[in-house]
């Protein structure tokens, strides 16, 4: 089976739908085979978006790991002001993402593949449902790569299932100076605050 996180999935297309249901949205999204979690919104990403503070009115905010674009949607929708970067290695998620944001008339979505952001862009924001399965090396470099654009006032969120060792990674992101608390806990999933 192809991974989610593989930067051309090897699975055939399989297009489906799924609703995002929150109490201040509620959005139909394209999904298909090779994304992360087509069948459903994950309850990690459910349990971030119905745990985190609204997102800055202005700006550059990010999704990291689209797939197809809960999350930065939900950030576009809370935020419409700012401008919401969508990225993921897995360029199937970048073009759903873009559709289901082009649907959802949320033109201030930028869906692209994690090599097209701008060096020159910070983030005021970072909402992240991370791959942890991944690997903890490529993790860990993933989070070093775009916490460190956080702008000086800027917070991240990360959902982490406590199973998949959010506990090991909130110590791990204080010993390379972040400051990293636990924002919120549900169904077994964590809420990680994370500053500079």
């Amino acid at each position: 089976m192809a991974h989610y996180f593989s930067e051309r999935p090897g699975v055939a297309s399989r297009p489906g739908a799924v609703d995002l249901v929150l109490p201040d949205l509620h959005l139909r999204l394209e999904t298909d085979s090779g994304v992360f979690s087509p069948e459903r919104v994950d309850v990690g990403t459910r349990v971030l978006l119905e745990s985190v503070p609204p997102p800055p009115q202005e700006g550059d905010l990010l999704d990291l790991g689209c797939g197809y674009g809960p999350i930065a949607l939900t950030m576009a929708s809370r935020a419409p002001r700012a401008t919401v970067w969508a990225i993921d290695v897995n360029r199937r998620s970048v073009e759903l993402t873009a559709r289901n944001a082009q649907a959802a008339r949320l033109d201030k979505v930028r869906s692209v593949h994690v090599d097209e952001v701008p060096d020159d862009v910070r983030f005021r924001a970072i909402w992240s449902n991370p791959a942890i399965r991944i690997g903890k090396q490529a993790l860990h470099d993933m989070l070093t790569r775009w916490l460190n654009r956080l702008t000086p006032d800027g917070v991240a969120y990360l959902v982490v299932q406590k199973h998949l060792g959010s506990d090991s990674l909130q110590r791990w992101l204080g010993e390379q100076g972040w400051h990293a608390s636990r924002e919120a806990s549900r169904a077994a999933y964590r809420i990680l605050k994370v500053t500079r």
